[in-house]
């Protein structure tokens, strides 16, 4: 036997003595299914900082966890489905971030695989857990409270705006809990500020364009965008139509001040999916869901992006850019 044929062959039974072996060391590494509603392409931020959390309890995507992502692409409708398919997939824990649709996708298809979430609503409010301190059942995860800042996000525009008073509402009807909780905030806080609040959806790129083109025809004074993962997905075009139009604009997500809008206030999302993370590597470690109190976000940062206020003929109030944990200029 030739020297060639020989060593081919001794690789050959190496490999198949080895693949055996690699096989199942892969079915042994747990699994972390990931749901979200929007899509992977907007998030690399928010994606290293999930990473992140997993680093923190001693797991790295590849060498000891799997993670098989589930992205809707911004198709609420398509949720349940996608969270029945991460269970028949039998993952070790599912991790839902992005909001309430997707948590409650997720408790819906399983009551026994574990499931942590990252919500802007109250969770026990929504039927997600027993009680923040002891959640119960296979259910944990973080509560980053955005719908609980939309009175305070309406006055830190109007101390920008002080001369607003119709105030234009652009919310996601396709994440109608999250909708309906900020809209209902909205009305409360508004009239002692002495404003009118106009409401209207947008649910896609084309439906964010339809609404601008209203703005146009109406002119409401300022714009304030729902937190909802689909608008911080679109951060891009909602900073470039507020630019266009000339419209002031408050948001939840700090990319989008970044990006180009006004003023964001809000909970630091990275840290969020950071924190989603954390709890998804101690379950792996054996720590049960139930018993793991849901976190509640405690910081919150203020981004003023001043170039943005020049170039729409505004002056920034001194105690604002005092109080900004950031200023873009």
């Amino acid at each position: 036997m030739r020297r060639r044929e020989f060593i081919t062959l001794l690789g050959g039974a190496a490999a198949a003595a080895w693949t055996p072996a690699v096989r199942a060391q892969q079915l042994a590494m747990p699994v972390i299914g990931f749901l979200n509603p929007t899509s992977p392409d907007t998030f690399a931020e928010r994606l290293r900082g999930f990473r992140q959390g997993l680093r923190e309890t001693g797991f790295v995507e590849g060498e000891n966890v799997a993670i098989v992502y589930r992205w809707a692409d911004n198709q609420n409708d398509r949720l349940p489905e996608l969270a029945s398919e991460l269970v028949r997939r039998q993952v070790t824990v599912i991790a839902t971030i992005g909001g309430s649709n997707s948590a409650l996708a997720a408790k819906a298809a399983t009551t026994t695989i574990p499931i942590v979430f990252a919500v802007a609503d109250d969770p026990v409010k929504l039927g997600l857990v027993a009680s923040l301190s002891r959640p119960g059942g296979n259910v944990t995860g973080t509560n980053y409270f955005s719908n609980e800042l939309t009175a305070k996000r309406l006055e830190l525009l109007h101390d920008l705006v002080p001369t607003a008073t119709r105030i234009a509402a652009l919310i996601d009807p396709d994440n109608a809990t999250n909708a309906e909780s900020v809209i209902r905030d909205l009305r409360r806080a508004a009239p002692s500020m002495g404003i009118q609040i106009q409401v209207l959806e947008a649910g896609s790129s084309r439906e964010i364009d339809a609404a601008f083109a209203t703005f146009e025809r109406e002119r409401p004074d300022a714009l304030f965008v729902g937190n909802d993962q689909f608008f911080s997905s679109r951060r891009v075009q909602l900073a470039n139509l507020a630019s266009r139009y000339r419209l002031p604009a408050t948001f939840s997500a700090h990319e989008i001040a970044e990006a180009g809008g006004l003023m964001s206030y809000g909970t630091n999302q990275t840290d969020a999916w950071r924190q989603v993370a954390v709890y998804a590597g101690r379950i792996l470690r054996g720590a049960k869901p139930g018993e793991l109190p849901v976190v509640q976000s405690s910081k919150f940062r203020l981004v003023i992006n001043n170039q943005t206020a020049r170039m729409l003929g505004l002056t920034v109030p001194d105690q604002l850019l005092a109080a900004a944990d950031e200023v873009i200029e």
